[in-house]
């Protein structure tokens, strides 16, 4: 069974078994998870295989924007990921187009609830709960409409402290607890209609959205609509992108850090941003190897406390790299790398390949524009906030969304409060890139007991200089976003070491033996427990090996929050240079000597997963003129499958830039109704 039992942040709840039967085989799932996570729980990770060319399909979003997971559960085609398992399901993979069921009654079509609202938040993720927030404390009365049964959105997958500022974000704490922190405020309103499980379908031109209430359909009549339906992931074109086993790092974070599947024994990761460095971190929390990231950039793009917090833990990355393939039958048994010079092209004999049964496409996120796009063609007022309006970290989704319900506020407010400009000047500063890497600010002393901090770039973080009792932890340039610098006096109360969310604070001890201080190191991972008198693998900031030592305790402290101390007596000059230790060998990350065939340009590269188009199916029309999506589709079908574009319009677009096609001659595939298929039954007898 691929199920975690124990986990160094999270708490394992126990769970009900119940019985289930997979194409006649019967298997236990736990009660209230959904059919996915149960078979990947059974090690069962192909759900079916494509009608066109019978490629094996399982798990690609885990979000319900595809289809790639459809299973056959009693008689009915599901998506595995948003379907739950019930008692003595009888689930049947898909061997080509699946098989409707016959009709045995004709459904009668029922009454349509209408309802108005004045406010229609789409998402309950960071910044719509923020939003709701503020106007339930107005009393505005709003619907809250999120597709998930629980409020949270990706914050509630993430183990992680998180950055930003602890005044406005919460910053310090983990996203998990941010996130239910902020649903238990909205829940306790009686402003918000809360709507979990519901799916807005569509907003259409006569100002009305239509919405899967708990599998009703109902539409809603909203005054101003509040899009914080967030973002989707980017895919990528390279050989075997369609195999079992590629998918990206939200359905890899909710397999582990919501249902406690794990779905991997070995990942490789694509893509440096910080999506896919917490991923990684998320991953070793889970017991799982990581054998490397592979960034196209020459440096990742993510925050440099996260990517040295993956390195230091013994994950090698390589920067100036990109994938060439997946390689496999059905399923990921490796992934093929190359570096690449400063135009992305492939450099000739660079090529590494590394054993790896899943690998991780994190290649940055788009927003999911089309609620507000359709809301404005309506004629309906709408807003934007967090990825919706603009890609950032989650700390700063939760401010903006806080700034977008006082904007609504004014809106339907007879006496309209003044949102203050300094307001405006912070969410600039907590959606800011990371600024350059530069030299640590290392104390010169060595006596004493006092904090290192070993950030190096300027990020929108301040939790170590707010938790500092004595004043001694200071903001370099600015009190967000400036480098944090320690000068003065330290009781050891370790708090900034064990708040800070890229680990990366140690203390210093050198009072009892100045030529062998001891060094206090946090520790968050469970794959490889520390004791007393166990020997770890020092390191720097760096990843690179300061030498071997003994543990002189380990333990968590009353307030660290999970976050362990392990104490370590090194000499004097070093001291100020361990920041961890490693604990993944480097065998794990070893190349594969096989050498496995491969072209670095591949016609045979998928675009559209859902209809089986490929790059170079699409690269012909091109050439001979096709500039029209909505061409390309009719011919190909490229667009015309479940997920509605939502995943190879990027892939193509990326095709038309290749090209040479100016961006200005491009015509978009033009949005139909639904963004999300719908049984029609769902339409008939109030959805029963």
């Amino acid at each position: 069974m691929n199920r975690i039992t124990a986990h160094p942040v999270l708490t394992v709840p126990p769970r009900e078994k119940i019985l289930f039967y997979w194409n006649k085989t019967p298997l236990n799932a736990q009660k209230n998870e959904v059919i996915s996570s149960a078979l990947f729980a059974n090690n069962i990770k192909i759900f079916g295989h494509h009608h066109k060319d019978g490629s094996a399909q399982g798990i690609f979003c885990a979000n319900g924007q595809c289809a790639k997971c459809t299973v056959i559960a009693n008689g009915i085609p599901v998506k595995a990921c948003m379907t739950k398992v019930t008692a003595n399901m009888i689930i049947e993979s898909v061997e080509g187009l699946p098989k409707l069921p016959e009709v045995t009654k004709t459904p009668k079509i029922s009454d349509i609830e209408h309802l108005s609202t004045p406010v229609l938040i789409i998402g309950g993720g960071p910044a719509g709960l923020c939003a709701a927030i503020e106007l339930g404390e107005h009393k505005i009365s709003t619907i809250l409409v999120d597709d998930k049964d629980e409020l949270g959105g990706k914050l509630v997958l993430q183990t992680h402290k998180f950055f930003g500022s602890v005044e406005d974000s919460h910053a310090g704490m983990r996203g998990m607890d941010i996130g239910r922190m902020l649903a238990k405020k909205v829940e306790a309103n009686s402003n918000i209609d809360i709507w979990k499980n519901s799916t807005v379908l569509y907003i259409f031109d006569d100002k009305k959205v239509g919405i899967l209430k708990d599998g009703v359909y109902k539409i809603v009549s909203p005054k101003i609509i509040l899009n914080a339906a967030g973002a989707r992931e980017k895919f990528l074109r390279f050989k075997g992108n369609c195999l079992a086993g590629v998918y990206g790092a939200g359905a890899f974070q909710t397999l582990v850090n919501r249902d406690f599947i794990k779905p991997t024994r070995r990942l490789f990761i694509i893509g440096g941003g910080n999506v896919g460095i917490i991923a990684g971190y998320h991953a070793l929390q889970a017991g799982i190897q990581v054998v490397g990231l592979a960034e196209a950039l020459p440096r990742c793009g993510g925050y440099k406390v996260h990517e040295d917090k993956l390195k230091r833990l013994g994950v090698p990355i390589y920067t100036s790299h990109s994938i060439i393939s997946a390689n496999g039958k059905e399923s990921v048994s490796s992934v093929t790398i190359t570096k690449i010079d400063e135009n992305f092209s492939p450099i000739k004999g660079t090529e590494k390949t590394f054993e790896c049964d899943t690998i991780l496409i994190a290649v940055g996120l788009e927003s999911v524009l089309e609620f507000t796009q359709e809301a404005q063609a309506a004629g309906i007022k709408v807003l934007a906030a967090g990825d919706a309006a603009q890609i950032a970290e989650a700390s700063s989704a939760m401010f903006n969304g806080k700034i977008a319900g006082l904007k609504i506020v004014q809106q339907t407010s007879p006496t309209p409060k003044e949102i203050p400009a300094s307001w405006y000047e912070k969410a600039d500063i907590l959606k800011s890139h990371p600024g350059p890497v530069q030299d640590l600010f290392t104390p010169t002393r060595e006596e004493g007991i006092f904090p290192v901090i070993h950030c190096k770039q300027e990020i929108p973080c301040n939790p170590c200089s707010t938790v500092c009792k004595e004043g001694s932890i200071t903001m370099d340039k600015d009190p967000i976003k400036g480098r944090p610098r320690f000068e003065g006096n330290c009781k050891g109360c370790m708090k900034c070491l064990t708040i800070c969310p890229g680990l990366a604070i140690t203390l210093v001890d050198y009072r009892k033996d100045p030529q062998n201080p001891q060094v206090f190191l946090p520790y968050e991972i469970s794959n490889l427990q520390v004791e007393k008198n166990d020997t770890i693998a020092c390191v720097d900031v760096d990843g690179n090996d300061l030498g071997n030592f003994a543990v002189s305790g380990a333990r968590s402290t009353k307030d660290s929050d999970n976050t362990w101390i392990v104490r370590v007596k090194v000499p004097k000059a070093i001291a100020k240079k361990v920041v961890a230790f490693t604990i993944q060998g480097k065998s794990i990350s070893e190349k594969i000597t096989k050498k496995i065939p491969h072209d670095h340009i591949q016609d045979d590269e998928i675009i559209c997963l859902c209809e089986r188009v490929t790059a170079g199916q699409i690269r012909d029309l091109v050439r001979q003129g096709a500039t029209d999506m909505n061409q390309i589709k009719a011919i190909l079908r490229a667009g015309m499958g479940p997920c509605g574009y939502k995943t190879c319009e990027n892939l193509m677009n990326q095709i038309f830039m290749a090209e040479k096609t100016a961006k200005e001659d491009i015509v978009q595939n033009v949005r139909r109704p639904l963004y999300i298929e719908v049984p029609l039954g769902q339409f008939a007898n109030g959805g029963q």
